[in-house]
């Protein structure tokens, strides 16, 4: 995730991680609490979702670079899977590559990314689209060190495989675009390049549906959801999912008092969508000590935590499609 958008340096995030939510006085308005049969986690299968997440955050990615070839083999094991669902493609194919202007830690320089299309039609309105997002890239490697980037974006890149799994079995009402963004570190490039180069036109466009860092929600208990500030009505097609194990989602990030590293609005891919006037949610988890560093691991998720928030991230999901364009 681009957060560092905002930060003076990764020395003022990490400080900003351990201070917490404490000083924002931000209250966040969460579900009402269910009772403990709801707040189950409901018996499933997450032998993909967790291998997914430890082969993309393995060593041998090497930080899933842009235009590196650890992001090319991460790129071809997302094809791979798409593949293996039975997952089709756009009328414009399954890659979509871009060449932009990027940042690095020494300044600017062009990018040669790679963003990945998938394709699942709906039975309601299928000419309207919802697009489910996250990017696969994370920022490769430095000093000898990898950043592996397990919750950042590799559990993003997961849960969008494990929704799309999940929609195979189910078919949607909206038909559904997945997109595995490339350069998301490097300044949104791929999400730029997107919207801008859309498959389908913008206005068939329903909403953005953006996964980055999904598993560790051990730092507040909530899976975050940006955007309704914008976005009104979405916030009561919501409001009403009960948390899942010790995840809630919790509602904010998005309004004018929410300043800084603590508005998430253009923080990561959907900015562009937002930009462009397609209305979007972003779900992700806040700060935790190991974001934007070598320690981002997979051995670092809490398997039920992070299954909790993909749960809560499948059912934003189903009472989105259900609800919209009614």
């Amino acid at each position: 995730m681009s957060r560092t958008l905002r930060a003076a340096s990764l020395a003022s995030v990490a400080l900003l991680v351990l201070a917490g939510c404490a000083g924002t006085g931000e209250t966040p308005p969460v579900a009402e609490t269910p009772s403990a049969e709801a707040s189950a986690t409901p018996p499933a299968d997450y032998t993909q979702l967790m291998a997914d997440v430890r082969i993309l955050s393995a060593d041998d990615m090497e930080g899933r670079g842009t235009g590196t070839p650890g992001g090319e083999r991460a790129r071809a094991y997302i094809v791979s899977r798409l593949e293996a669902l039975g997952v089709g493609a756009p009328p414009v194919g399954r890659l979509q590559p871009f060449e932009a202007q990027g940042r690095t830690r020494e300044g600017m320089k062009t990018f040669n990314g790679v963003n990945i299309l998938g394709l699942i039609e709906g039975t309601r309105v299928p000419d309207r689209y919802i697009v489910v997002t996250a990017h696969y890239d994370h920022v490769g490697t430095n000093g000898g060190q990898i950043y592996n980037g397990a919750d950042d974006n590799a559990s993003g890149v997961a849960t969008m495989l494990e929704i799309a799994a999940r929609l195979q079995a189910a078919k949607p009402e909206h038909s559904v675009i997945f997109v595995g963004f490339d350069g998301e570190e490097r300044g949104l490039l791929g999400a730029k390049h997107f919207v801008q180069a859309p498959p389908v036109p913008l206005s068939s466009i329903t909403m953005n549906l953006n996964f980055d860092m999904i598993a560790r929600a051990e730092t507040d208990g909530f899976l975050w959801v940006t955007g309704t500030y914008q976005n009104p009505t979405f916030r009561p097609i919501l409001a009403g999912i009960p948390a899942n194990g010790a995840v809630s989602l919790a509602f904010g990030k998005d309004t004018p008092q929410d300043t800084g590293e603590n508005n998430w609005v253009d923080a990561s891919d959907q900015g562009p969508f937002h930009d462009a006037n397609v209305p979007f949610l972003y779900l992700g988890v806040n700060y935790h000590p190991d974001y934007h560093r070598p320690s981002d691991d997979f051995d670092k998720i809490t398997p039920s935590v992070f299954q909790s928030a993909v749960e809560l991230s499948w059912a934003s999901f189903q009472a989105l499609d259900k609800a919209l364009d009614r």
